[in-house]
């Protein structure tokens, strides 16, 4: 499976454009969280891939909406979680019409302390469960263009055809199986 497969979501914050770009300025912090929980000790230092989602209503500077999902890799460091993001997936879905927005994303997990990475390392074994929500910040710009939607424009032929041809088709004159 490729990572693209594995995301999806949606945005909205007070200076985010989301029409046919989704732009977030550098230094936006991003409340989040993991989605499946992450272990990280001795014999596991690290792990790629994690996989997390916005938290709704979440307390940063900017808000993602529940159909975001981004991947990053987590690393032990010096007792704390380090965590950078590499991609980000969302799905806009407005009034019927939904918009897709794939790209990458640079961004790093501070903890409520406001350091970077997370303290949540005890007996050194560190852990994060789905619960615990945890601020990104970006380091640079996101901007991400709007990509093609299959789904939406196989919508879109469905309203316009009217019962006519393939895309909504109605059933022929048949005789009713029934009548006698």
């Amino acid at each position: 499976m490729t990572k693209i497969s594995l995301l999806l979501g949606a945005l909205l914050a007070p200076t985010l454009a989301f029409a046919t770009t989704l732009e977030l300025p550098a230094d936006a912090r991003l409340e989040v969280q993991v989605i499946e929980p992450l272990v990280l000790d001795a014999e596991t230092p690290e792990r790629d891939d994690v996989l997390l989602r916005p938290v709704a209503d979440g307390s940063g500077s900017h808000q993602v909406p529940d159909y975001c999902v981004m991947v990053g890799d987590a690393r032990l460091d010096g007792g704390r979680i380090r965590l950078t993001t590499d991609s980000v997936t969302c799905i806009d879905a407005e009034a019927g019409d939904s918009h897709i927005y794939s790209g990458e994303i640079s961004a790093a997990a501070y903890g409520s302390d406001g350091d970077f990475g997370i303290d949540a390392c005890q007996n050194g074994r560190c852990e994060l469960s789905p619960e615990h929500g945890f601020e990104l910040q970006l380091a640079s710009d996101l901007v991400i263009e709007e990509q093609a939607n299959p789904s939406e424009q196989i919508n879109i032929e469905r309203r316009q055809a009217n019962g006519e041809g393939v895309a909504n088709p109605i059933p022929a004159d048949a005789p009713d199986p029934d009548a006698d």
